[in-house]
């Protein structure tokens, strides 16, 4: 499995941020319902949304907000039709990849060698912005790294096929709205096959499919490495 695999190289990932996740300034958000905060707050307006992340950091005591993997969110009741295309199916909400909460502009870093496989703006309130998927091996087994809510301008300086170092910074966290209109964040996911996708993947999939989706994205953390988070 792909999530042994990168147990057994944790030595070797560098950063995907310029920041140190471990850090007391770090602290674990949490966006699931059982969050009363979330209840009656007006998500679909982004300042609001980022008025309440502000909020939780600060209750905190924290300066960068971390977390997600796997977590049943609330939050993305602000996108109707994105994640609830169908009315008369289940919504999805079980987010795949980890977010990091902090300052719009801040640099992106390859956490090991890669090339760019495929990048696109995927536009829409909710949706990605600009995202890039860079591919790695490590031990003849390819994989994936998906960076979401970038910015333009960075992520125009890239054409599939680039090679990136290890520790080079090829994009940055992007503002609002051209982020996909959220409160800056990176979200940041594994992936060990994209099912023929080009510059996008599922970022949240149906509750019900839980261990189909966590078997083909594990656990980030398994390369950022956070304190503040598991690795299960």
């Amino acid at each position: 499995m792909l999530s042994d695999l990168l147990r057994r190289h944790q030595a070797d990932f560098g950063p995907v941020l310029p920041v140190d996740l471990n850090s007391p300034e770090v602290a674990r958000l949490d966006f699931t319902a059982a969050n009363p905060l979330l209840t009656a707050a007006n998500l679909h307006d982004t300042a609001t949304f980022d008025q309440l992340v502000a909020r939780l950091l600060a209750d905190k005591n924290a300066l960068i907000g971390v977390g997600g993997y796997l977590e049943d969110r609330v939050i993305y009741r602000r996108s109707p039709g994105l994640f609830d295309a169908d009315p008369t199916a289940p919504a999805r909400s079980l987010h795949l990849g980890v977010d990091v909460w902090l300052r719009a502009g801040t640099p992106v870093l390859a956490p090991l060698p890669a090339t760019v496989h495929s990048l696109a703006d995927n536009e829409g309130h909710g949706n990605y912005g600009p995202t890039v998927i860079l591919e790695h091996e490590l031990e003849g087994t390819v994989f994936y790294t998906l960076y979401g809510h970038l910015t333009r301008r960075e992520t125009a300086l890239l054409r599939p096929g680039l090679a990136i170092a290890q520790g080079d910074t090829f994009a940055e966290v992007g503002p609002a709205p051209e982020n996909g209109d959220w409160p800056p964040h990176l979200h940041f996911q594994v992936i060990a096959d994209l099912q023929g996708r080009t510059g996008d993947f599922p970022g949240v999939a149906l509750v019900a499919e839980h261990a189909t989706w966590a078997a083909l994205c594990p656990n980030p953390n398994l390369i950022l490495q956070s304190r503040h988070l598991n690795t299960d």
